[in-house]
């Protein structure tokens, strides 16, 4: 058994894939690299296979067809036969110390006497053209360096969750949980890393900036333009977040607080791109969003809708609008993304 497997998805990844898979080579045998060609047209399935051929004890190559991102991810948690596992997309890289790092404390922590559900580290926006790197850090807020539970994590404020690129989950886990991403539906990333939590019960924390996220293709997912013109996909993933909370008695109020927050910010995201677009059509959207909330729990749907985030984005009004739209603008541009 391995160490820890890394799913790589890939679609047309040929122009800068390979800076991609180098940096995870340098984890040696301890890891398996699992390279997903999600039905490719370009040279990325040739190129997998390159990588397959010259590493055989490290790399697998996978061909399937075209499934998206969450397929691919889905193929990799199928596939993988290490005993942690982790998402790289295919146009970011990891820092080569904070790598060797955090694979040489899992291999203590997979010799001591607890099981760890998740890890958890640091990530860098890497905006093209940036001067300044956002990094996204939880020293404040989770301890550092020893297995920990939900109950010794501080509350986060907004802006400050954690994303796919944080973690490492144990394989296992995601199987147990019976996590099952759907297929052409970009930002499902958000459904890996949220609908686990419930089964989660130790975390460790390393304060190292490990995960470097690129932002600047045109294509982009997490581009502006490109989430309105994707909404509907936006709203789906949305609306499956909801449904995994929704019902539930989380008995953990760290925990339930931090799902809670991450619901609400989800959500905000979603009612100001919305918002964003200027159509009538998509201001109806986003009546239809919070409708089904309450709907699906309504104490759920009272806690966000009551919330600061909840009352802003449903004011009335042209001008309570443009409002969002500019706060919307400050915090974009102090986080770093888009």
């Amino acid at each position: 058994m391995k160490l820890l497997s890394i799913t790589v998805p890939c679609y047309n990844s040929q122009e800068y894939m390979r800076k991609c898979v180098d940096s995870l080579l340098t984890g040696g045998k301890l890891v398996e690299i699992l390279i997903v060609d999600d039905g490719s047209s370009d040279d990325t399935g040739k190129i997998a296979d390159e990588y397959a051929a010259a590493y055989p004890e490290i790399v697998k190559a996978i061909h399937q067809e075209n499934g998206g991102h969450g397929e691919a991810v889905n193929t990799g948690i199928r596939n993988a036969t290490g005993f942690y596992f982790k998402v790289v997309d295919s146009d970011d890289w990891v820092n080569e110390e904070a790598y060797h790092a955090i694979l040489d404390r899992l291999q203590e922590l997979l010799a001591g006497p607890q099981t760890l559900d998740m890890m958890i580290s640091n990530f860098v926006y890497e905006k093209q053209g940036a001067k300044r790197k956002k990094i996204m850090h939880y020293r404040k807020y989770l301890p550092q360096d020893k297995i920990f539970t939900w109950d010794d994590t501080k509350n986060m404020p907004v802006g400050k969750y954690i994303l796919m690129h944080s973690v490492i989950y144990r394989t296992e886990l995601l199987r147990e949980c019976g996590l099952e991403l759907p297929k052409h539906t970009f930002y499902v990333d958000n459904l890996f890393v949220y609908q686990p939590l419930m089964y989660v019960k130790t975390m460790y924390y390393m304060d190292v900036n490990f995960y470097r996220y690129f932002i600047g293709r045109e294509d982009q997912s997490v581009h502006e333009e490109v989430m309105i013109r994707r909404i509907d996909q936006q709203l789906f993933v949305n609306r499956l977040m909801i449904d995994t909370i929704a019902g539930r008695k989380i008995a953990n109020k760290h925990l339930r607080q931090y799902m809670m927050r991450y619901l609400d910010i989800i959500t905000t995201v979603s009612s100001v791109m919305l918002i964003r677009s200027g159509t009538e059509q998509n201001l109806e959207k986003k009546k239809d969003l919070w409708k089904y909330m309450k709907a699906a729990d309504v104490h759920v749907y009272r806690k966000l809708r009551l919330g600061i985030l909840g009352r802003a984005v449903n004011l009335p009004g042209a001008g309570a609008r443009n409002m969002i739209v500019a706060l919307y603008r400050v915090t974009q541009k102090f986080y770093g993304f888009n």
